[in-house]
């Protein structure tokens, strides 16, 4: 499938988590998307935008399990959580809980928030090394403050790249009469998605990552009972009327490029044109794989049990410095691969390098990895 990618062939490309690439048949309907608004902008946000969005909204509905009035789009899950963030009704002493496990711009969003409504974040480290999701369960919910008020936690971990076990955390959440509130960055295109059956009162997701959508493309689903107290970030035509609602004050707000939002249902077509449950297998043996192979490396066992990982894996790195290992890997064997760290908003480590496999990895790629690694170690 290297054919319909549009990555340098020149870079050993290991890090489609960070912002995606976008297949060539799926990136051509989005510059069709932008000839179309250039060709007759008025005909196209004055007549057509409505229309458009709509559909688009309802075929990303279908695909992640919600009803589609209950879905917006986002141009990412950074913008998507602050929406909620900034939503809540949070009093002084009111808490928020999250694993340490947890992107660095969702910690600072909500330690933002926290700073201006006198609310706290109470951080959960997470028991490594993991065999049950189980023990995540039991390590977000144990000794909860009273004044607990949500719970916001990543379906696919950003730095380890752990599967969070989101069914039964939104179903905890719910007992305590706690709002779960859902990162799934790294979910749709990655794992099979139900929003609706996980029972999440937030989630949001991208779809530039591994739905291969283009940049700037995600979404936000919101339980009908909470849209009233959502506020939107930015207040535009679709406020302030009597029929105002939550899909109306969030889907215009001025005039802007929403062509990758369009192509959404492209890439999903795409997907599902290229048996896409098979190029996840394909692609998560190998990660599997190659996870083991650095863990032999460098002697350090992986921090979870295989059943946690999907297309993405993060192996635990020796005492080295994570980005001096990161430059010499693209300067001397041009291979783009992360490092990552728990607690990213703090320079403190553990690290880790995170490796992607997409449709267009082979095993060469891995090897190649390897082979600079221990060269670099």
């Amino acid at each position: 499938m290297q054919e319909h990618w549009l990555v340098d062939p020149t870079v050993t490309f290991l890090n489609h988590g960070s912002f995606g690439a976008c297949p060539e048949p799926v990136f051509k309907a989005y510059q069709d998307w932008q000839r179309a608004l250039e060709l007759q902008p008025v005909e196209f946000m004055g007549r057509r935008y409505d229309g458009l969005m709509d559909e688009a909204r309802s075929q990303l509905a279908a695909y992640v399990g919600v009803p589609t009035k209950d879905l917006i789009f986002m141009p990412n899950a950074t913008v998507a959580l602050n929406l909620v963030a900034r939503s809540l009704d949070l009093q002084p002493g009111d808490v928020i809980v999250l694993s340490n496990h947890e992107y660095g711009a969702v910690e600072k969003t909500w330690q933002y928030v926290a700073n201006k409504t006198g609310a706290r974040l109470l951080i959960k480290d997470l028991p490594l090394p993991l065999t049950d999701p189980q023990q995540i369960v039991d390590a977000l919910f144990s000794d909860l403050p009273a004044q607990t008020k949500a719970i916001c936690v990543s379906h696919i971990s950003s730095p380890t790249a752990l599967i969070f076990p989101i069914a039964e955390i939104c179903q905890r959440a719910q007992a305590l009469g706690l709002l779960s509130i859902i990162d799934g960055a790294h979910a749709p295109g990655q794992i099979p998605l139900d929003i609706t059956a996980l029972g999440a009162d937030f989630y949001t997701g991208n779809c530039h990552k591994w739905l291969c959508a283009p940049k700037g493309s995600a979404f936000l689903y919101v339980k009908e009972a909470h849209q009233p107290m959502m506020d939107p970030l930015v207040i535009s035509w679709g406020w302030g009327w009597p029929d105002s609602d939550f899909i109306s004050m969030n889907q215009w707000q001025g005039t802007r490029d929403v062509a990758a939002y369009l192509t959404v249902p492209t890439a999903i077509a795409y997907q599902k044109e290229h048996d896409w449950d098979a190029v996840r297998e394909r692609c998560h043996a190998l990660a599997i794989e190659t996870l083991h192979r650095i863990a032999d490396l460098t002697e350090l066992a992986p921090v979870a049990s295989d059943s946690f990982y999907g297309q993405m894996v993060a192996a635990p790195l020796p005492d080295v410095d994570p980005t001096t290992l990161k430059t010499r890997l693209y300067d001397d064997y041009r291979i783009e691969v992360p490092t990552t760290q728990l607690g990213m908003t703090k320079d403190v480590g553990p690290y880790y390098i995170r490796v992607s496999f997409q449709a267009y990895n082979t095993r060469a790629d891995a090897d190649k990895l390897l082979q600079a690694l221990a060269a670099l170690l």
